[in-house]
């Protein structure tokens, strides 16, 4: 068997399973597909280059494999940290100090604007105890359904 293997395995194999890995890596979660089609890949511009038997080619297939998965885990998916606030609604908001831009004067609701997007709006509609102008800052306190709780910071 390993004999027929050695006769019939071409680069060109490597290849296409490599593509086939990193292209399956589109319909399964995790990320560690690629790094297996990235593994074979990498074997089959090797065995373009230099003649391996396939027992080798697999320990250095499965070797690459290893270490792409290890260097992911360890050293490039920690710096991959989601900086987005998504799916942390209140504690992305609560703490949040906004501009008045519409005064509360006379309503039961404003509007304020932050200086960056939070949760992909930098306006919002509030609601304060207090009467706040038009330029004045206040903090996010909590939240009642789609409006802020804030109060004049």
């Amino acid at each position: 068997m390993l004999d027929w293997l050695n006769l019939h395995i071409a680069y060109w194999h490597w290849l296409v399973l490599g593509l086939l890995l990193v292209t399956a890596e589109i319909f399964v979660s995790g990320f560690v597909l690629f790094w297996f089609g990235l593994a074979a890949l990498l074997m089959g511009i090797l065995t373009l280059a230099v003649d391996l038997p396939f027992t080798l080619q697999l320990i250095l297939w499965a070797f690459a494999s290893i270490a792409f998965v290890v260097i992911w885990v360890k050293s490039i998916k920690p710096r991959w940290k989601d900086r987005t606030t998504a799916g942390m609604a209140y504690e992305a908001l609560v703490g949040q100090v906004g501009l008045v831009l519409e005064s509360n004067a006379g309503k039961s609701r404003g509007r304020l604007k932050f200086p960056a997007p939070i949760l992909g709006e930098d306006e919002w509609i509030f609601i304060c105890t207090e009467e706040v102008a038009i330029g004045d800052r206040v903090r996010v306190t909590d939240i009642s359904g789609n409006a802020l709780m804030v109060a004049p910071h």
